[in-house]
């Protein structure tokens, strides 16, 4: 989720690129010496692994095996943007598919003497879906916006 987050809010928190050609063997990175222990870093050009991870040596992400000229962005990311990631991560997992497969283009509609209204939940983030239905990034866009850039 901390790759959606940081593309939504246009944020990458990068401090430094490497930019070259870099190997994952055995599902890991195989140059990490410019990487702290629990330091995020964006991956980008790669073809299988573009996004964001961390680089924890003791529980390490599995990577795809490859090699790619691209870069090997390292972040500092905020531990609260990182706790803010999680609580999407809950809100996902709980509302996520809610009324994700019967949405309809209007927030209002009457016939017949019937008339309906969709709750609108609490907005956008900057850029509708064009439903009514609240995404998680409409749910903490007021903690998004603190991390925004434009």
């Amino acid at each position: 989720m901390l790759t959606e987050l940081c593309q939504e809010i246009r944020n990458w928190f990068e401090k430094e690129k490497h930019f070259g050609t870099f190997t994952i063997e055995g599902g890991q990175l195989t140059d990490t010496s410019f990487l702290q222990d629990g330091q995020y870093f964006r991956i980008v050009g790669s073809v299988f692994n573009d996004g964001v991870y961390c680089n924890d040596l003791s529980n390490p992400e599995t990577l795809v095996d490859e090699v790619f000229k691209g870069a090997i962005w390292a972040m500092a990311v905020p531990p609260t943007v990182v706790a803010l990631s999680d609580k999407i991560d809950a809100w996902n997992a709980m509302y996520g598919g809610v009324d994700s497969q019967n949405l309809s283009p209007f927030d209002s509609e009457s016939f017949g003497g019937y008339s309906y209204t969709k709750s609108s939940g609490k907005g956008g983030s900057g850029g509708g879906n064009g439903s009514s239905v609240p995404t998680a990034f409409s749910v903490f866009a007021d903690e998004l916006n603190n991390w925004r850039k434009i």
